[in-house]
């Protein structure tokens, strides 16, 4: 894998913005928070802060994953949010393409994940030492040997969906780490479609979307 960082120049683009909350559909190729040195320094909640001083981080996406990522605007925001994460009451939908042709319609994958420490940052399924990690997936349109996912994550391990995936032996197309034909597609083919949570003031749930640009 190339490790070359050009990230996007897309203007930011908010989805919603109040008081508490800040809603961006965060392009793909652009951290999500700055890397070690200085030529990884440019990532998206820095974009965010320079328009937003207040700003705080809540989760993160991959760097090659587009879509719906939530940042808030208070500290109380920020405590509220982050229980809902941690408690997983906060429900996300992923679209992707895989390759070959997924069989059934729907299923799940349960298998717990850790840090591949010779090979981080990739993570590998291990039933030894890994956490919990369960995918649920529903499949869409299968065309030219690529099948379209919806994929939904009950738990928030890092690159659960794409592991998830190339376990279930559809790895995700265009994946930098766990697909071999990465350099023949321009981005990697996750998105973060929608994301439901409750308002940190006063507690209404609330849905945001941001369409899949493939």
């Amino acid at each position: 894998m190339s490790s070359d960082y050009t990230p996007p120049n897309d203007p930011l683009e908010v989805i919603h913005e109040d008081a508490e909350l800040l809603i961006v559909n965060k392009p793909h190729g652009l951290l999500s928070v700055p890397g070690k040195g200085e030529h990884l320094a440019d990532c998206l909640i820095s974009r965010v802060q320079a328009a937003f001083p207040t700003a705080l981080l809540v989760h993160r996406l991959d760097r090659d994953t587009s879509g719906v990522m939530v940042f808030a605007l208070t500290k109380a925001a920020q405590r509220h949010l982050g229980l809902q994460f941690e408690k997983r009451h906060t429900k996300k939908t992923y679209i992707a393409l895989v390759h070959g042709a997924v069989a059934e319609k729907s299923g799940s994958i349960d298998l717990p994940l850790i840090v591949d420490w010779p090979n981080r940052p990739l993570q590998h399924v291990n039933f030894e030492t890994g956490k919990p990690a369960l995918t649920e997936w529903r499949r869409g349109a299968v065309k030219d040997g690529v099948t379209r996912m919806r994929l939904f994550p009950k738990t928030g391990r890092s690159h659960q969906l794409r592991v998830h995936m190339k376990e279930l032996g559809h790895p995700i197309v265009g994946d930098p780490f766990y697909s071999d034909d990465w350099e023949n597609h321009p981005r990697m083919m996750l998105h973060a479609e929608s994301l439901k949570l409750r308002h940190p003031e006063g507690g209404r749930a609330l849905e945001f979307k941001a369409k899949a640009p493939f």
